[in-house]
C-alpha cells in the first residue's frame, strides 16, 4: 500500500497502543524519539506543539477512528523521518478544517520533513492510508513495528 511511509517510519519513533492525556504530550513523545534517532533538532516538538495550537491537524475519518497529523516547519528537521502514535484512549485534537470543534483521535502521524514539497507528497500518502478504515483499524491492533510495516506494504 504505502512503500514511502512505511520507509520513513523509525522503529524508536513508532509508538503502539499508549496512552496520553493531551496532543502536547503525544508531540512531546514522538519529538523526543525522533530527536533522540538524530532526525530533527531539539526545537522540534515545541515548534510542532506551537503550530498545532495555530494550524489544528485533526482529522475526522470515515471508520469512526480519527486521526491528526502534527508537523512543523521544515528548518526544525534534520533529515527526513516519519513518527506513529496509535492510542488505547482517544485524545482530543482540534479540527483541521473547523477549529473550534474537537476530534477524538486514536491514531497521529507525526511529519519530520525537510523539503516543503515532501510534506505535501506525505500529507497524500497518508490521507490515502487513512481513508482505509480496515488498514487503520490493523494499524491499531498492531503490537509491534514489524505489524506496522507489514499492514502498510499490503
Amino acid at each position: 500500500m504505502s512503500s514511502v511511509i512505511a520507509e520513513l517510519l523509525q522503529p524508536s519513533c513508532v509508538l503502539l497502543q499508549r496512552t496520553y492525556d493531551n496532543p502536547e504530550d503525544i508531540i512531546r513523545a514522538i519529538g523526543n524519539e525522533l530527536y533522540k534517532a538524530g532526525f530533527v533538532k531539539e526545537s522540534f516538538a515545541q515548534a510542532a506543539i506551537e503550530r498545532e495550537k495555530n494550524l489544528p491537524t485533526g482529522l475526522p475519518l470515515a471508520g469512526g477512528i480519527n486521526a491528526a497529523i502534527p508537523h512543523t516547519e521544515i528548518e526544525h528537521v534534520i533529515k527526513p523521518a516519519l513518527g506513529l502514535v496509535t492510542l488505547s484512549n482517544e485524545v482530543n485534537f482540534q479540527n483541521m478544517v473547523c477549529p473550534q470543534e474537537a476530534v477524538p483521535v486514536r491514531m497521529v502521524f507525526i511529519l519530520a520533513l525537510e523539503q516543503p514539497k515532501a510534506q505535501i507528497e506525505m500529507l497524500q500518502e497518508i490521507a490515502s492510508v487513512l481513508q482505509n478504515p480496515e488498514l487503520v483499524e490493523k494499524l491499531l491492533q498492531a503490537n509491534t513495528f514489524a505489524e506496522v510495516i507489514t499492514e502498510l506494504k499490503k
